[in-house]
């Protein structure tokens, strides 16, 4: 089974030494890249030497993935262009991944003063048939967004100066928001309105007086909007004025709950009170967009021939 590099770019406006240091010291290196926990650089023999490193990868449960690595580093005096090769492999009879390599490469954009940070590597999994299938199936596609993501961190951290565990943070508390939203819409769209609307929502509808005889009609397709707009929230949640949608109709909702039916706002779990949980929810994913990393950010296509293979 052929298995296709993985190949992540990203332009960054930052300068040479900067990108350097924070991806080739370990200590910074480790800050920004979700696909390792930890890195320790090993005492090499001389500057000359490849510089050998330990990774580890929480994987959770308690259990880790723990590899070693070989990396050596070139640079083109007339370009500028750095290339950083690299070896890597674990032992572990639980790791997927055997052994792989690839580079990283840092090359110059003199017109814009940015560097464009590319990286290309493959590797070889285990688990023979089933660990190809896996891996192409899921892990593969799974580690390559997370290389582009994590790209995307280090370009916030040097363009920004946006900490990578506070790019981290704001991701999860937004896609949480996202995430808990989505499930109440959906929720309020297929139990109450569609499987259950006798158990309430249906008199509700009724106490209002507006639709008389259409209201079972009505409820349905307010439960296929309330559908609707929770599955909308996973393409569209970093779009501002999703959220402010969202917060007019939860106020109107509520407000035309209560006036039909006052004595709900005195019961346990009205709809004032998941409303207001809601809009809470709501102004936290909008809060959070702002510098939000992004694995679309980065080119994911191998170039036909890039220029870190001419450089190699």
């Amino acid at each position: 089974m052929k298995r296709k590099p993985i190949y992540v770019e990203l332009k960054m406006k930052t300068d040479m030494d900067k990108i350097w240091a924070c991806t080739q010291k370990a200590e910074l290196h480790q800050q920004w890249d979700l696909r390792f926990s930890s890195i320790t650089y090993l005492t090499r023999k001389s500057e000359a030497s490849p510089q050998s490193f330990r990774y580890k990868t929480r994987i959770g449960f308690g259990l880790h993935i723990s590899g070693t690595g070989l990396t050596r580093s070139s640079i083109n005096e007339a370009t500028g262009v750095r290339v950083s090769t690299l070896a890597f492999g674990s032992d572990q009879s639980i790791s997927l991944i055997r052994h792989g390599a690839g580079y990283w490469q840092y090359r110059p954009n003199p017109p814009d003063d940015s560097i464009s940070f590319i990286t290309k590597y493959n590797y070889e999994t285990r688990f023979g048939l089933l660990g190809q299938w896996f891996d192409r199936i899921l892990f593969r596609p799974l580690f390559g967004w997370a290389t582009a993501w994590s790209f995307d961190v280090l370009r916030l951290w040097l363009e920004k100066q946006i900490p990578p565990a506070v790019s981290i943070q704001r991701a999860i508390i937004h896609y949480l928001s996202v995430i808990l939203l989505c499930f109440l819409w959906l929720y309020e769209g297929i139990v109450p309105k569609w499987m259950f609307p006798g158990a309430g929502e249906l008199d509700v509808m009724q106490s209002i007086g507006v639709f008389a005889g259409y209201e079972p009609e009505l409820l349905k397709w307010l439960g296929a909007a309330e559908i609707i707009l929770g599955l909308s929230l996973v393409g569209f949640h970093r779009v501002r004025s999703m959220f402010n949608l969202q917060i007019g109709l939860l106020l109107v909702l509520a407000a035309g709950a209560i006036a039909g039916s006052p004595s709900l706002f005195v019961q346990p779990f009205n709809p004032v009170i998941l409303s207001v949980g809601m809009i809470g929810l709501c102004i936290i994913a909008h809060l959070t967009i702002r510098d939000l990393p992004r694995a679309g950010h980065c080119i994911r296509t191998v170039p036909t021939k890039t220029k870190g293979e001419q450089e190699q």
